[in-house]
């Protein structure tokens, strides 16, 4: 199993991504016909056999891994001047994770469940995301 790690352009914050998700869920043109969130991105994954139905897409919003979304499969979409895409079809479920710090960069990337911010409120990880990410901001966690 791999994840995806992918920058959240234009969004500030979880709530903001939360309002992006229910109002564009099919923004994109494709229907899959069920209640998603379609993100659709240039490159179609190499490892996308260890991605589909068992990863996420974990979103940096403002530097950091702030929250992360299941991914239920990958699908290719041609567009009608014949150039190829990659729809990442996700559950709407958003799950907030504790705040991690990461840099910009192009794209998405792979990310190691090792390497994975565990989720707020699991395994005694509670409290304020306000006061972990200022936490991480002070390089205390």
């Amino acid at each position: 199993m791999i994840h995806l790690v992918k920058l959240c352009v234009g969004i500030s914050n979880v709530e903001e991504l939360e309002s992006y998700r229910n109002e564009r869920s099919h923004w994109w043109g494709a229907d899959y016909g069920e209640d998603v969130h379609v993100h659709r991105t240039r490159m179609m994954p190499k490892r996308f056999s260890e991605i589909e139905g068992v990863s996420s897409i974990y979103w940096v919003i403002s530097g950091l891994i702030s929250c992360r979304q299941p991914i239920l499969r990958l699908a290719p979409y041609t567009d009608v001047e014949g150039k190829s895409y990659c729809d990442i079809i996700m559950s709407r479920d958003l799950h907030r994770t504790l705040p991690y710090p990461k840099r910009p960069f192009q794209g998405w990337r792979y990310l190691n469940p090792k390497d994975a911010p565990p989720d707020l409120g699991v395994d005694g990880n509670e409290g304020s995301e306000e006061l972990a990410a200022d936490l991480v901001r002070l390089g205390l966690i």
